[in-house]
């Protein structure tokens, strides 16, 4: 293989074996990632805007104080938590086909009924319903990636699906100072009632085309773009999978194990671990220090800047995404994650010892936490693979749980009349990070042990196979034979010339 070849196969990951393979592969790409991703875009579009109003009028138009921002959002947490579990186990039964579209049609709605809001309390119910409407992207996207994909492709296109969500919240904010600029005042409305009703223009044609073109997963797969053939590809080239039920077994074989229970606290101090871009912190602090006379940036300026965080978490997103479809060790993004947000809390805690410039990067760095999303959850799909509802419920839970703390939380570490320091949150942040990195050990521990017995289990079952100490060695010999097929296939090896390879 070549160095272009190889540098592909880092990339994104190693091409099936044969033609039809890859073509099927193409289209659960455009049909499935395009559709997920366009949800989760307009699903934090229309989240993000909220942040990208508030500084940029509706505060003083709604007369909002205080932490009113803090208790808005929380409104939103706990209809997104609420509604969480019930609409992932919904997925078992509805068909994703309809549940998505029909989820992102009604928040899309109610995102052009905010620019009516008249007051904070009108704010807190739409946005409660928001988060109902909300509660299935999240992880019933992560749940019909890891129905479709093989672990080695899992976090790369995770990745693009969390990184669609940052893209969103760098447009949210590139579009509200546009707005700001060029529709102020136009036909008596506010730039941020303009963002709303925009933004909600945008989410309802999405909706429109996951209706007919999502495909669902392989097993319910009734789309028209799929043929007979490539249905029963996209089901035989996964692993097989012993057959599970959502019956009363469920509570026994999900509680009973040690993942459900870790991964959901690693989310949990994860989640946390991105409050400082979650809560829109340095957008609060760059209107604080210009309201305090230290700085006089304007309205598009509170759009612009923190777009740098995002850029960050993109790039954060995809490099590690890569790295850990390669490398199989999804848990080393929590370590690097722990590391970056010490060094991000004790730098805007210094702030009146440093410069400007390195507060900036210290909220620029913070963008770095978001790469936990595609890594912990293919983890957690990699781990549940062999059960269906136990998949469903730990994705569900993980998200759950972690919103479940937010929603109080935020209020009190992060409350928007605690800038330019809060003091509290980021002594949090320093605290979370050493319990995140026992965490991820543990879990990371449990794994290996959980490989080793199944190993052991096989060797017993099978005593003249090979013996393998954990699935790394596994999947790099799937890998390795996936890339003699494709040669082979594309006519580049002889059959001879790959047994000569093997000897």
């Amino acid at each position: 293989m070549g160095f272009w070849g190889k540098i592909r196969e880092v990339a994104w990951g190693v091409p099936p074996a044969t033609k039809a393979e890859r073509k099927l592969l193409v289209k659960i790409d455009w049909y499935i990632l395009s559709f997920i991703c366009l949800m989760y875009f307009s699903n934090y579009l229309d989240r993000a805007n909220l942040s990208n109003a508030y500084v940029s009028g509706m505060k003083e138009a709604l007369g909002m104080k205080g932490n009113d921002l803090n208790k808005v959002n929380t409104c939103f947490t706990v209809g997104y938590t609420i509604g969480m579990l019930p609409q992932n186990l919904l997925l078992q039964l509805v068909p994703a086909r309809i549940l998505f579209p029909l989820n992102t049609v009604t928040w899309g709605g109610l995102t052009m009924v905010t620019a009516a809001a008249k007051s904070t309390s009108h704010l807190c119910v739409i946005r409660f319903f928001q988060g109902i409407a909300e509660s299935s992207t999240f992880v019933g996207a992560h749940y019909v990636m890891g129905s479709w994909y093989l672990e080695e492709e899992l976090c790369k296109r995770a990745a693009i699906f969390s990184a669609s969500a940052q893209i969103a919240t760098l447009f949210s904010g590139i579009l509200q100072a546009r707005i700001y600029k060029t529709m102020n005042g136009l036909h008596g409305l506010p730039g941020f009632r303009w963002l709303f009703i925009i933004c909600g223009v945008i989410t309802v044609p999405i909706g429109l085309y996951g209706y007919l073109f999502f495909p669902d997963t392989p097993s319910r797969n009734r789309s028209l773009v799929f043929s007979a053939s490539e249905r029963q590809l996209a089901l035989s080239r996964l692993p097989p999978r012993p057959e599970t039920k959502l019956d009363r077994t469920v509570v026994r074989r999900v509680l009973g194990k040690w993942r459900w229970w870790l991964m959901s606290m690693i989310w949990i101090v994860g989640g946390e671990l991105e409050s400082i871009g979650s809560n829109a912190l340095m957008a609060i602090w760059m209107k604080q220090q210009t309201a305090a006379g230290l700085h006089s940036w304007t309205i598009s300026n509170f759009n612009y800047y923190p777009n740098g965080a995002t850029a960050v978490s993109i790039v954060a997103l995809l490099t590690t995404a890569v790295w850990t479809d390669y490398t199989k060790k999804r848990y080393q993004v929590n370590l690097v994650i722990a590391a970056v947000m010490v060094v991000a809390a004790a730098l805007i805690l210094a702030q009146d010892r440093i410069g400007t410039g390195a507060v900036f990067f210290a909220f620029y760095i913070a963008g770095i936490s978001y790469a936990g999303q595609a890594s912990n959850f293919s983890w957690a799909n990699d781990l549940t693979r062999d059960d269906e509802q136990e998949r469903g419920i730990v994705l569900a839970s993980m998200n759950m749980f972690s919103n479940a703390f937010n929603a109080w939380w935020s209020i009190v570490f992060f409350p928007a009349d605690h800038a330019p320091y809060w003091r509290r949150g980021m002594v949090s942040l320093i605290v979370l990070a050493p319990i995140m990195v026992v965490l991820t050990l543990a879990a990371r521990y449990l794994q290996l042990r959980d490989q080793r017995l199944a190993a052991r289990g096989k060797a017993g079952a099978n005593p003249d196979g090979p013996r393998r100490a954990d699935d790394e060695d596994v999947a790099e010999e799937m890998g390795s034979a996936r890339r003699e097929e494709g040669r082979v296939a594309e006519g580049r090896m002889s059959s001879d010339e790959v047994e000569e390879e093997k000897v």
